[in-house]
């Protein structure tokens, strides 16, 4: 009897892991990449979209790379008629759907660069899920046309 309990611990124990590792699979990060900025530039910005395969909400929650002193999550907001950015305790990806994080709109921030990040640049960039899940990843710094967006106004808490 003893060895039937263990062999369905063992298997219920493979069960969850299995669905942890199904759940954690349901996201897709595709497209990104980091803004390559002057080397006298003191922060950057990173770009990708994130589709969410699963059945529930899921939330991107951290986000770490040694390139910067903080790596934070943010967006932008209408305050009073001028658009800041702000930090954000998290960043929704629905139900078999995406998000886009891109410029003027939800973005990775990279503060404090510790080097220049030159076009063509590899930059590590781990991304932290409401799970405990983590995916890392090593995006190529692109020059981003268009106008570029003062990351100067960030109130840190």
């Amino acid at each position: 009897m003893k060895k039937i309990a263990t062999i369905a611990v063992l298997i219920f124990a493979f069960a969850a892991g299995f669905a942890s590792a199904a759940e954690q699979a349901t996201l897709e990060v595709v497209n990104a990449y980091v803004r390559a900025v002057p080397p006298s530039a003191p922060n950057s910005a990173a770009f990708m979209l994130i589709h969410n395969h699963g059945d529930v909400d899921r939330h991107l929650v951290s986000a770490g790379s040694d390139v910067s002193k903080v790596t934070e999550l943010h967006n932008h907001i209408n305050d009073g008629g001028v658009m800041r950015m702000r930090q954000v305790p998290r960043i929704t990806v629905p139900a078999n759907g995406s998000v886009e994080l891109k410029p003027g709109s939800f973005h990775v921030m990279l503060i404090g660069l510790k080097q220049p990040l030159n076009e063509g640049d590899q930059v590590k960039l781990n991304l932290g899920f409401d799970d405990g899940s983590e995916q890392t990843m090593l995006l190529e710094a692109r020059k981003v046309m268009g106008a570029m967006h003062k990351h100067g106004d960030h109130k840190h808490h």
